[in-house]
């Protein structure tokens, strides 16, 4: 099994800052991609950002110029710095990442608990 611990949301007021950060732990075979999702009441999960081993990201265009996701691969560990936030970025946070427990067996999602981000006006 995987787990992944996320920490460091919050209450902030619009333009201001957060740092998220998802340390996975278990037994881990391969890890890749990392990321966060986010879902606001009433809405659908979505993407925020992810990065790969290789340090390749991907970001949801809501959120480009904005935030800037990081990784360390040798603490399985991914941050997300999260710049001039908006009220609209209110939403529970999730870290995600594809991982695997051995070289035979399947690659699965895994799933934190989700942080709050609370962005006030």
């Amino acid at each position: 099994q995987v787990q992944l611990v996320e920490s460091g949301g919050g209450l902030v007021q619009a333009g201001g800052s957060l740092r998220l950060s998802c340390a996975a732990s278990g037994s881990i075979f391969s890890i890749n991609p990392m990321g966060w999702y986010r879902q606001a009441p009433g809405q659908q999960r979505e993407l925020v950002a992810d990065i790969t081993s290789g340090g390749s990201t991907n970001y949801a265009d809501s959120v480009k110029g904005r935030f800037t996701i990081s990784r360390d691969n040798a603490k399985n560990t991914v941050y997300l710095q999260m710049n001039s936030l908006k009220p609209e970025d209110t939403a529970v946070y999730y870290c995600a990442a594809d991982a695997s427990t051995g070289i035979l067996r399947p690659r699965m999602k895994y799933w934190g608990q989700g942080t709050q981000v609370t962005v006030s006006s």
